[in-house]
């Protein structure tokens, strides 16, 4: 992924978010949370194949990235270059999805 991509997100309801690179390319992923941490808002996304669908044998690989506005105001994901944000970022995303499963 390159260092900014752009937010396309066609209905809520579906949760399927295109990400266009700085180089035009368009993948899809799937939405799965928004983690508030240090002050920053950072965007969980799991990998989609080009048909939508998570690719076969796949363990569910997800990106995360930080979410900033652009200069008109309207939201952009951008990429994570510090490690241990994102590790922690993931870790919160994990201790989230346990607490739901308990409920």
């Amino acid at each position: 992924m390159t260092d900014e991509m752009l937010n396309n997100i066609p209905e809520e309801e579906d949760n399927i978010v295109e990400l266009t690179d700085d180089d035009g390319v368009v993948s899809k992923f799937e939405y799965l949370a928004t983690i508030p941490f240090d002050g920053e808002d950072y965007v969980i996304l799991q990998v989609l194949d080009e048909d939508g669908q998570e690719p076969e044998g796949d363990d569910g690989e997800v990106i995360i990235l930080k979410i900033e506005q652009d200069e008109n105001g309207e939201d952009i994901y951008v990429s994570v270059d510090d490690d241990d944000v994102a590790q922690k970022v993931f870790e919160m995303f994990i201790a989230a999805m346990d607490a739901e499963d308990e409920e």
